[in-house]
């Protein structure tokens, strides 16, 4: 399961909040910058504070589109075809600044496909989905920054997100809403608790994953005396009557 965390983004240094249609005539907004005819850039988005919620590790995910330096003339100095991902934990979540140096790099972002005039032309949005993820996290809450350094950019949606293993029953033991561990290969071991009207036969254990899912279950309870399992419940058992019926 995915848990988003809504991150408000913040103009910051150049960029620019445009309007633009996509290839079915929907508006959309996107943060862009293109200042590829001058060398030495370093324009800065940020986002506001994310909560996180009690996320030891949290999914970015960037949604962009990017130009091609070939199709632009005069730039191949100066142009770039990458930008840089940053973040910042904090327990403030009302800071208005925040130096550079404060931010730690979590990746360079390049995009798989990037667009030339052509395609401006004929209305074709080369969309690119990077998702990246950071951790282990351990104040309340963190900031994303996105860096330009030369590239014709357009930041078309981030999504910040958390995974956990849902509520669920297993061999009547109720195991709740987990969130996953601090790494991408972590284990979170969790007790389970005997359903109404039952009782520990084995102690109940499983295991969160990293995707989500859960694993491994071990241990197991049954129904008290006068109950039986149905459904994942253990309810009191059915009398059966039978008729006879003289003919």
């Amino acid at each position: 399961w995915f848990v988003c965390l809504f991150p408000k983004l913040l103009l910051m240094f150049s960029f620019s909040l445009i309007s633009i249609m996509d290839e079915k005539n929907t508006p959309i907004r996107t943060y862009q910058v293109c200042n590829v005819m001058e060398p030495s850039q370093n324009n800065w988005l940020r986002t506001d504070w994310i909560p996180r919620e009690g996320a030891q590790r949290v999914y970015i995910e960037i949604k962009f589109t990017l130009r091609d330096c070939n199709s632009l003339p005069g730039v191949m100095g100066t142009c770039k075809e990458t930008f840089n991902l940053y973040y910042y934990e904090s327990n403030n979540d009302k800071e208005r600044f925040i130096r550079e140096s404060q931010f730690a790099k979590i990746d360079t972002i390049a995009a798989d496909e990037s667009f030339t005039q052509v395609d401006i032309g004929d209305r074709i949005m080369k969309l690119n989905t990077e998702v990246r993820d950071v951790g282990p996290l351990s104040k309340k809450g963190f900031y994303l920054a996105f860096q330009d350094v030369g590239a014709c950019i357009a930041l078309v949606s981030v999504r910040v997100f958390y995974k956990k293993c849902p509520l669920t029953v297993r061999n009547l033991a109720q195991f709740p809403d987990t969130i996953t561990g601090a790494d991408t290969s972590s284990l979170v071991e969790v007790r389970g608790s005997c359903v109404n009207n039952s009782e520990e036969k084995d102690v109940p254990k499983m295991y969160c994953g990293a995707d989500g899912e859960w694993l491994v279950p071990i241990g197991n309870c049954l129904c008290n005396a006068g109950y039986e399992e149905r459904n994942g419940e253990c309810q009191g058992k059915m009398s059966h009557i039978v008729l006879f019926i003289r003919a």
